[in-house]
């Protein structure tokens, strides 16, 4: 019993020391997207030829990365040496190329996250977290599956200073994009650099 108040003691101050150390900084990211819609599942079309014969062919679409960018603000929540939970919201252009051509989709997202920053060293960490995407623009020729997409994110980050570092993340959503019966979803490798405000 004696060993176990010891215990209890000695953890309630470790949490305490660990809340003592809490800080919250906002900073502020942007950089480049490479986007496109994954290839999805294959599927039949049908049409007559010039003989008027009825054909019918399986087929699946091709698309390549398209080149945007995405601007956003966070909080940076440091509450132990090694975890950061940060806050984010972004606008998020992507979208995708189609096939080889110049044809493209473009499609702007309002990008709710919440990133789960691990450091290792005072430079280097690794982020992971969920979003919520929010489509808010579009082009004419994007039939949207939904206006809600959502995605999970895995990166790393580099600090040159404690205000200054770079940043590349990949994010795969999970919602299918196009109403169209098939299973294109969003996939977007973003590199780019943050700045921390220190606000002492």
């Amino acid at each position: 019993m004696k060993k176990t108040i010891i215990v209890a003691v000695l953890c309630l101050f470790g949490f305490f020391q660990s809340t003592a150390q809490v800080t919250f900084k906002p900073g502020i990211r942007g950089g480049l997207n490479f986007a496109h819609f994954t290839k999805g599942d294959s599927y039949n079309s049908y049409y007559y030829d010039n003989s008027g014969n009825y054909v019918s062919t399986t087929t699946r679409a091709d698309y390549t990365a398209k080149t945007d960018f995405y601007l956003g603000f966070y909080g940076d929540l440091h509450l132990t040496k090694y975890y950061t939970l940060q806050p984010e919201i972004d606008y998020s252009r992507q979208g995708t190329k189609i096939g080889s051509s110049t044809d493209k989709v473009d499609v702007s997202y309002l990008s709710l996250a919440v990133v789960n920053k691990f450091t290792f060293t005072d430079k280097f960490n690794i982020h992971l977290g969920p979003t919520i995407d929010f489509i808010v623009d579009r082009s004419s020729n994007f039939n949207p599956n939904s206006d809600v997409d959502l995605a999970f994110l895995l990166g790393a980050g580099y600090n040159f200073t404690k205000q200054f570092g770079v940043e590349a993340r990949i994010k795969k959503g999970i919602v299918p994009v196009i109403d169209d019966n098939s299973s294109h979803t969003n996939v977007v490798m973003s590199v780019g650099a943050t700045y921390t405000f220190d606000l002492k």
